[in-house]
């Protein structure tokens, strides 16, 4: 498994079905389960980092009514991520320009389901819970580098 192999599991997504997470995620997670575990591990390994990478003040601020305001404003740090995971869960190239401009954010919009597809993946081949702690942590505030408040 590498970046390529990565994002092209990404675009195995089917948005025919948008509205249904488990279909849209069905074509991916059964291509995944017949990888070897170690893919499947290094799957979440590459997709906790760019969700990380994603991780920062200035993307926070353009996720739309969600959005970070200040320290003292309430900020739903799951709604960030599931925000975080439709960038991803788009595919490489939006991957890229978000990355590289903050503003192009996707606004009011979550993915959740893109954080259970290498569980998924892991439980239909092995029949077994998987327990694999990704390289990255991913959840929002961990990248704290991109979290400082410029004055």
């Amino acid at each position: 498994m590498d970046e390529n192999e990565f994002w092209n599991i990404i675009s195995m997504f089917n948005w025919d079905h948008e509205g249904d997470d488990d279909k849209v995620l069905e074509s991916a997670i059964h291509y995944l389960s017949s990888k070897p575990n170690e893919a499947i591990y290094t799957f979440l390994d590459i997709l906790s980092k760019h969700l990380y990478d994603l991780d920062g003040i200035a993307y926070a601020k353009n996720i739309g009514e969600d959005a970070y305001v200040d320290e003292n404003t309430y900020f739903s740090v799951d709604n960030f991520l599931y925000a975080r995971c439709v960038v991803v869960a788009n595919g490489k190239d939006y991957y890229n320009k978000v990355l590289n401009n903050p503003k192009l954010m996707p606004e009011d919009l979550e993915f959740e389901a893109l954080l259970y597809v290498a569980d998924e993946a892991y439980e239909l081949k092995n029949d077994e819970t998987f327990e694999y702690v990704s390289a990255y942590d991913f959840e929002t505030f961990s990248n704290k580098e991109q979290w400082v408040e410029s004055k």
